[in-house]
């Protein structure tokens, strides 16, 4: 048992390490693309920016034009809005002369010999400044306007701040995202897998015993002649063996189906005391055998529930089997059925060791087995639970009155709520009822 918990701590060990391999991988793809569209962002806003102050360039040089009356050419076409807009930079304005003689209406705003002939807008470096400008002649005057490009580099900065302050936020974020869902979705697998994994492993051990019983029978029968009262008792081994493992394999194969299935079978409303007696009626003649004590008390009152009657019974059937199984010889086997206001109670106590505190979160476990008395693969309570799970059934596992076991049963009554849930198991340590995680 330790050596497989080991096992699969190993395996959610790979697990985790995977996981941050792949947040890891996730977080650098993310990373690159964050970079590449707040590069596209900055290019969108720059290049918006930009073109707005050229709008606003070509209008105040083309308004210019209109009022000096004068000849228009190149990029003074442009109509937009008139060049003293209240609320913006300042526009600066500059006059070329004929012989080259420069005119500002900024001190110090000296304009470099090679924007002297700008006409379309440009970005040129004034006194250490970018200034966009646009130009055309008036009258034999070069006319220019020029604005600085602070506001394009204030937005700049802003939007560099922010994503170097958002960028490293969004990849904590993402990784540690990407590790907590890498962990949620491969850990359920890998544990599904290495469960598959030990269910074929333990299948296949199961099946191994009784094929070699029946390989060493027949291989002792053909080795030699044998006496009547030899061969009869070889048949009866192997007609045993063979028993064994047919009830093995229909147990496998229901629990295939019922991992498989999707659908399951209509609920219909069955009456559980009627499905109580007659699965005890069948299981009169091993209790005689056995020479045990069985009896079956329905309490009177609604009894009926919402299930497959085939499955009930099946699961009646596990629950007697064991109890005659562990019962000893000339011990007792109680079934009851009871009800409540809100649920239906099906109990089976035996008279025989009872199942050990430290037992009980595992008894439905598949092949698992407290014990080896009785016999059988450990898969009947698995069947057990994964019917009464399937059924929005309720455990209650504690110890007999006469100090052996004590497995109970309760589903709502037949129009209650009847939607699958997830089975509760119940154990009783003392008295009071205790929960089983």
């Amino acid at each position: 048992m330790r050596s497989a918990r080991r096992l699969v701590t190993g395996r959610l060990g790979l697990v985790g390490r995977a996981s941050l391999r792949v947040a890891l991988a996730t977080t650098v793809v993310v990373a690159i693309v964050y970079l590449a569209v707040g590069g596209a962002v900055l290019g969108i806003v720059s290049n918006n920016l930009t073109s707005q102050i050229d709008t606003r360039l070509t209008g105040a040089l083309a308004e210019t034009v209109r009022r000096a009356g004068g000849p228009v050419t190149g990029s003074s076409e442009v109509h937009g809005p008139p060049g003293d807009r209240p609320f913006g930079p300042p526009l600066l304005l500059w006059l070329v002369d004929a012989d080259g003689t420069v005119h500002s209406n900024t001190a110090g705003a000296t304009l470099p010999d090679s924007a002297k002939s700008v006409t379309s807008p440009r970005t040129i470096t004034v006194g250490g400044t970018q200034v966009r400008a646009v130009g055309t002649t008036i009258q034999g005057y070069q006319v220019i306007f020029g604005q600085t490009l602070d506001q394009v580099s204030e937005a700049q900065s802003t939007l560099l701040r922010a994503e170097a302050i958002l960028g490293p936020i969004l990849l904590i974020v993402v990784f540690v995202g990407a590790v907590v869902i890498g962990r949620r979705v491969a850990a359920p697998i890998e544990l599904a897998r290495q469960r598959q994994l030990e269910f074929t492993a333990d299948a296949s051990h199961e099946l191994r015993t009784p094929l070699a019983v029946i390989e060493a029978n027949t291989s002792l029968a053909l080795a030699q002649p044998r006496d009547e009262a030899w061969y009869r008792r070889a048949f009866e081994r192997v007609d045993a063996e063979s028993r064994r493992m047919r009830r093995l394999v229909e147990d496998l194969l229901w629990l295939a189906r019922f991992d498989a299935t999707q659908a399951r079978p209509a609920s219909e409303p069955i009456d559980l005391g009627v499905i109580a007696e007659g699965t005890a009626d069948r299981f009169a003649i091993v209790a005689e055998a056995r020479h045990l004590s069985l009896t079956v008390r329905v309490e009177p009152g609604p009894t009926v529930i919402r299930a497959p009657g085939d499955w009930l019974d099946r699961l009646l059937g596990v629950l007697l089997d064991n109890a005659c199984k562990y019962a000893p010889e000339g011990g007792s086997v109680a079934v009851g059925v009871d009800a409540d206001a809100a649920r239906v109670r099906v109990t089976v106590d035996d008279s025989g060791p009872g199942i050990p505190v430290a037992q009980r979160p595992r008894i439905f476990d598949r092949f698992h087995r407290g014990t080896d008395a009785g016999g059988g693969a450990g898969l009947g309570l698995a069947i057990a639970d994964a019917i009464v799970r399937a059924t929005n059934g309720r455990w209650r596992i504690g110890e007999s009155p006469s100090g052996g076991a004590s497995m109970s049963v309760s589903w709502p009554g037949a129009f209650g709520d009847t939607r699958p849930s997830s089975s509760a198991i119940r154990v009783d340590e003392s008295p009071v009822e205790q929960g089983l995680s």
